[in-house]
């Protein structure tokens, strides 16, 4: 049995997810597999590129682990599963993925869904899509320690081809936007890893939610940037809550864009984007703004920005597919050039969702 789980990037909406948001994603034709098999009693084993991970159901329910960290994203999902009151019965099961890692494209969401998918697969019942992808984040949120929003594996879930992700997180409701013909998507990796298990992601999720309270709003998706221009707080809160607010209008902006086939004007959206990512939310880093910075610089480049958390990982780019080879070759070479780093390109389709 096999189950597939694709990555995603952002598009548009950047940290807006868990301010009750609205946000643009798609995903993308790299992912992670798990092949398995019932294995006949309680036991679990997971084998990735590591060691075997083994858990014995009839014992305990899991735990997260502190040796085999990446374990904690499949045995999750198992946790919530049963506390759900799911069955989940001993199985084996190899993971590979296409991901790369630490690159910001949502690898665990990918690695969640796709453990759900094979569960189900294996113990013969099927999970509706929106409450699959709600149970996987649940497994971060609550196992792995991640306060995320609903992004990652709600994207990787709803994918379509040739289509962008519309996620509104309030309604927890998803619609699917054409993407234009003529552009395409380039991700390039900047060789820092993306790490939000931790400090900074939460961090900024309190200054989000200290933004709302001052404001006396349920979540910032109900304030306006003229609101926290006005607003008596703390200077640093406002900044947080302003890259909120900003991205929010412009994922509805780049909703019109996409409909109408304007790429172009999509493509500023996100240039916008990183520049309030540097500035407002500071969850940037050098490398990341050196490539944007030279996307800028580029030919049949419409648009560019850090996707996902931030804190490293990688930008996407909105890119002329006819010059694809000259523009990875230019970035490739001034990124060197500038930081000393190796970074990787990888030009990529809207693809569909997990299966």
């Amino acid at each position: 049995m096999q189950a597939y789980a694709p990555g995603r990037v952002e598009l548009l909406g950047n940290h807006t997810d868990y301010n009750d948001g609205v946000v643009l994603s798609a995903a993308i034709d790299r992912g992670i597999t798990m092949a398995g098999e019932l294995s006949g009693d309680s036991i679990i084993l997971l084998q990735s590129d590591g060691p075997q991970v083994r858990h014995d159901l009839d014992y305990r329910w899991p735990e997260p682990s502190t040796t085999h960290k990446w374990a904690n994203y499949p045995l999750g999902v198992v946790r919530i599963l049963l506390e759900e009151g799911y069955e989940v019965p001993g199985f084996s099961a190899t993971i590979s993925s296409t991901l790369p890692t630490g690159a910001g494209l949502s690898s665990s969401a990918a690695l969640e869904v796709a453990t759900c998918m094979l569960i189900e697969k294996l113990a013969g019942y099927s999970l509706e899509s929106m409450a699959r992808a709600k149970l996987c984040r649940r497994a971060e949120n609550e196992f792995v320690g991640v306060n995320c929003g609903l992004l990652d594996q709600a994207s990787s879930v709803f994918g379509k081809e040739n289509a962008a992700v519309f996620l509104d997180c309030r309604a927890e409701s998803i619609d699917t936007v054409p993407f234009p013909k003529g552009f395409a998507l380039l991700i390039t990796n900047s060789g820092i890893k993306h790490q939000l298990v931790g400090g900074e992601y939460n961090e900024r999720r309190e200054q989000c939610f200290e933004a709302a309270r001052i404001l006396g709003v349920r979540a910032l998706r109900d304030a306006t940037t003229e609101q926290l221009l006005n607003a008596e707080m703390p200077e640093l809160t406002r900044r947080r809550a302003l890259h909120v607010t900003g991205e929010i209008e412009r994922v509805f902006a780049g909703v019109e864009y996409l409909r109408a086939g304007d790429g172009a004007a999509f493509g500023k959206l996100m240039f916008a984007s990183h520049e309030s990512s540097r500035t407002n939310f500071e969850n940037s880093t050098p490398e990341l703004d050196a490539l944007v910075e030279i996307a800028h610089t580029i030919d049949g480049v419409y648009g560019s920005r850090l996707s996902g958390g931030g804190f490293g990982g990688a930008t996407v780019s909105l890119i002329d597919p006819t010059k694809s080879e000259t523009i990875m070759t230019r970035l490739t070479n001034e990124y060197k050039q500038r930081t000393g780093i190796d970074c990787m390109t990888y030009l990529t389709t809207l693809a569909t969702g997990a299966n």
